[in-house]
């Protein structure tokens, strides 16, 4: 397929700048693939298309303030700089962008606010890519803990820059099962989860079963080549337990219902596929890239949000749902007006 094949008109207006005031409260629109059918649901309707025995999984990564500011020695330019991924653990290497690129070069540092905390770049790998070394006493617990305390949440560019990071997005930018630091972009269909929803769909019989995929921001890159084919996306790291592949497979064995929880839970699942269609425990790296057509192996639901045009995302989804089921989707979804991207409404596609 062709990149302009998923580009469509989305009003700014509907990009999500915040999260429902609650978790649980945003709309759902449940897409059926057999009978083509779209119904306009609550998220918390979301329990009454799921029985005993089926399987929920979820992306359990979780995000860390990695954009951080500084500035850059003798001038004092001021530096954006965000992390990407840690290189090397002992010698406290990152892979970062920096903005602007430009003034940053091999043997700058950069100083982090009042504190002690200062980086020396190293290498360049891309245009606004740098390899950092941070320059600190401490271990790497207190390494992190000052990260943590000079970060900001690291929300989408189509969000911050139309209104400033707040306290609350350190929490609502998060899912309640985040557990293992490593993302630098929320799995976002997660975000919708409260404890009450989780609990009810638990009563019912439904198991809740996690990997983890740190999400990077090659989720979020834009896609500049017109044959799908050719666009390379970013590695990212992902661990998929035994325990989730015992779950999952019974599932699939049973009949019942695997639901991936996002995107990258749905990449996680069709990264390690067995020769007979059953999921295999796995720790490493993934840069499957999926567009239509594609066969699934693993998940037979999927529960994701609205996307941005032209995004992998929404190629994924077109995947999964069918591209003119998905597009006659999008096409309702902006009519009826429902939130789009990280902050906004839920599809369901079963």
């Amino acid at each position: 397929m062709k990149l302009s094949e998923f580009r469509f008109d989305l009003p700014q207006s509907l990009i999500a700048l915040y999260p429902s005031e609650n978790r649980g409260e945003s709309r759902l629109m449940v897409v059926n693939r057999k009978t083509k059918q779209i119904e306009h649901k609550m998220f918390s309707d979301i329990i009454n298309y799921f029985e005993d025995g089926d399987v929920m999984v979820t992306n359990n990564t979780k995000v860390f303030p990695a954009r951080l500011f500084g500035q850059k020695e003798k001038t004092g330019a001021k530096i954006e700089v965000f992390l990407l991924r840690e290189l090397n653990r002992e010698h406290r290497l990152w892979d970062v962008l920096v903005d602007p690129a430009r003034k940053i070069r091999v043997g700058n540092k950069l100083y982090f606010g009042d504190s002690d905390l200062v980086a020396e770049v190293i290498d360049n790998t891309t245009s606004r890519g740098r390899t950092i070394r941070f320059l600190y006493d401490g271990d790497h617990d207190a390494l992190m803990k000052a990260i943590h305390e000079l970060g900001e949440t690291p929300l989408p560019d189509e969000i911050r820059f139309k209104r400033k990071v707040e306290t609350s997005d350190e929490e609502r930018y998060q899912t309640i099962y985040a557990e293992h630091v490593g993302a630098v972009a929320a799995p976002t269909a997660g975000l919708h989860f409260n404890k009450i929803i989780m609990k009810r769909m638990e009563l019912k019989g439904v198991a809740f079963t996690p990997l983890t995929l740190h999400v990077g921001l090659g989720t979020f890159r834009q896609v500049d080549v017109e044959d799908l084919t050719k666009h390379k996306t970013d590695s990212e790291n992902f661990f998929i337990p035994e325990d989730t592949c015992k779950l999952v497979n019974n599932g699939i064995d049973t009949n019942k219902r695997i639901c991936a929880i996002g995107t990258t839970a749905l990449k996680a699942l069709e990264s390690s596929v067995s020769a007979d269609g059953h999921l295999k425990p796995i720790e490493g790296w993934t840069d499957k890239f999926i567009f239509p057509p594609y066969d699934f192996r693993i998940p037979n639901a999927l529960l994701t949000n609205f996307h941005l045009p032209e995004s992998i995302l929404i190629m994924m989804t077109s995947a999964f749902g069918g591209y003119e089921l998905i597009k006659e989707a999008y096409e309702i979804a902006i009519k009826e007006k429902y939130k789009f991207f990280s902050y906004g409404d839920a599809m369901l596609i079963i």
